[in-house]
C-alpha cells in the first residue's frame, strides 16, 4: 500500500515538473516571439524615419507649399533643436546618460574637425536637393566607401589590396553608369553633392582616429551632445555671409512655417534615437542591411513622389552593380572588424562600430 502511495506521489511530481517545464518553454517562445517583434520593428522604423526624412527635407527645400529654399538655415535649425533637445534629455530630464572622458584636448583636436565635418556634409548635402532629383543624389552617394577608402589610404587607417582595389572599381562603375543614366543632370547639385561626400568620408576619418587613437567611446546620444553644438556654430558663420541676406531681402516671399519645421526638426533628431535602438537590438550586419534596404526604398518611392525623378534603366542598372559593391565592402569590414576584435580580445568594441553607424546613418538626408 505505501508503495503503491510512493509510485503515485512520483507520478504527480513528474506531472507537475513536465507541465512547469511545458509552462516554461511556451514563455520562452513567446519572449523569443516579442524581441523579434520588437527587432523588426525598430529596423523598420530607421527605415521609415531614415527615408522618411530625406523625403521631407526635399519637400520643405523644394516645394511651393512650404517656400524654404535655404538649406544652410534649415541644417542649422536641425542643429540648434538637436543641441537644445540633447542638453534637456541629458541634464535636466536625464533621460540619457553623458559619457564621460572627454577633455578639452581631445574635444578641440577631434570633436571640432568631426563637427565642422558634420556641418559641411549637412550643408551641401541639402543644397544637392535644389539642383538635383532624390533618387540622384542617393545614387551619388553610393561612392561613399571609396571615398572613405582613399582618405582611410591617405591617412594610414586603411591598407590598399586587391580586393579593394576591385571593390573600389566596382562601386565607382556603377556610380559612373547611374549618372550616365540620368536624364536631367545637373553638374552644380553634382558638385554639391560629391562635395557632401567628401565631407562625410572626412568626418568619418577623424571618427576612426577619435576612436582608435584617442580611445573614446560614445553613444550616439553623447556624440550628438557634443558634435551638434559645434556643427551649429560651423553652419552659424557661413549662414551670416551666404543666406542671412537672401532671407531679409525675401523676407516677403518666404514662409517661416514654426510646426512643420519643429517636425521636421524632431524628425531629424528621432532617427538618431532609432539607430541606437537598431544597433542596441541587433548587430552591425543588421544596420548596414537595412541601410541598404533604405536605399532603395528612396530611389523607387521618389519616382513616385516628385515630379523631377524620371528613373531609367540604366540607372537602375548602374546603381544595381554600385550597390553590389557596397555590399562587398560592408562585408570586408565587418569581417575585418570581427576578427579585430578576435584578436585583441577587447570588450566595448561595438561602441566604435556603433559611432561609426550613426554617423553615417545621420548624414543621409
Amino acid at each position: 500500500m505505501k508503495e503503491r502511495r510512493r509510485r503515485s506521489k512520483a507520478v504527480i511530481r513528474d506531472h507537475h515538473h513536465r507541465q512547469s517545464d511545458s509552462m516554461a518553454a511556451a514563455d520562452r517562445s513567446k519572449g523569443i516571439v516579442r524581441d523579434e517583434f520588437v527587432t523588426y520593428a525598430y529596423i523598420l522604423l530607421y527605415i521609415a524615419l531614415s527615408s522618411g526624412q530625406i523625403f521631407f527635407n526635399k519637400w520643405v527645400l523644394s516645394s511651393k507649399e512650404i517656400n524654404f529654399p535655404y538649406p544652410l538655415g534649415l541644417t542649422l535649425l536641425h542643429m540648434i533643436f538637436s543641441s537644445v533637445l540633447c542638453f534637456l534629455l541629458t541634464k535636466v530630464l536625464k533621460i540619457f546618460k553623458v559619457e564621460e572622458g572627454m577633455t578639452l584636448e581631445i574635444y578641440v583636436t577631434s570633436v571640432i574637425p568631426i563637427g565642422a565635418m558634420f556641418a559641411m556634409t549637412l550643408w551641401l548635402g541639402n543644397t544637392a536637393y535644389l539642383y538635383i532629383s532624390v533618387s540622384f543624389a542617393q545614387m551619388l552617394k553610393a561612392i561613399m566607401p571609396v571615398a572613405v577608402f582613399v582618405l582611410g589610404v591617405a591617412a594610414g587607417l586603411e591598407m590598399m589590396s586587391c580586393r579593394m582595389l576591385l571593390i573600389m572599381s566596382i562601386i565607382s562603375f556603377g556610380v559612373l553608369v547611374a549618372s550616365y543614366g540620368e536624364l536631367n543632370i545637373n553638374w552644380i547639385g553634382v558638385v554639391y553633392q560629391m562635395g557632401g561626400v567628401v565631407g562625410e568620408a572626412l568626418r568619418l576619418i577623424f571618427m576612426e582616429i577619435l576612436v582608435k587613437r584617442k580611445g573614446i567611446k560614445l553613444n550616439p546620444i553623447s556624440l550628438m551632445y557634443y558634435v551638434s553644438p559645434c556643427s551649429a556654430v560651423c553652419l552659424f558663420l557661413p549662414w551670416i555671409f551666404l543666406e542671412k541676406s537672401k532671407m531679409e531681402e525675401g523676407s516677403g516671399t518666404w514662409d517661416f512655417h514654426f510646426l512643420v519645421l519643429t517636425l521636421n526638426s524632431l524628425c531629424t533628431f528621432a532617427l538618431n534615437l532609432s539607430v541606437f535602438l537598431v544597433i542596441s537590438h541587433t548587430s552591425a550586419l543588421t544596420i548596414r542591411v537595412a541601410g541598404v534596404v533604405k536605399d532603395w526604398v528612396v530611389v523607387l518611392v521618389s519616382a513616385l513622389l516628385f515630379a523631377d525623378t524620371k528613373l531609367t534603366v540604366i540607372n537602375l542598372f548602374g546603381y544595381a552593380i554600385a550597390i553590389a559593391g557596397v555590399a562587398a565592402y560592408n562585408n570586408h569590414k565587418l569581417k575585418k572588424e570581427a576578427s579585430s576584435r578576435v584578436i585583441s580580445e577587447t570588450p566595448g568594441d561595438d561602441d566604435s562600430e556603433s559611432i561609426a553607424l550613426v554617423s553615417q546613418a545621420n548624414t543621409e538626408r
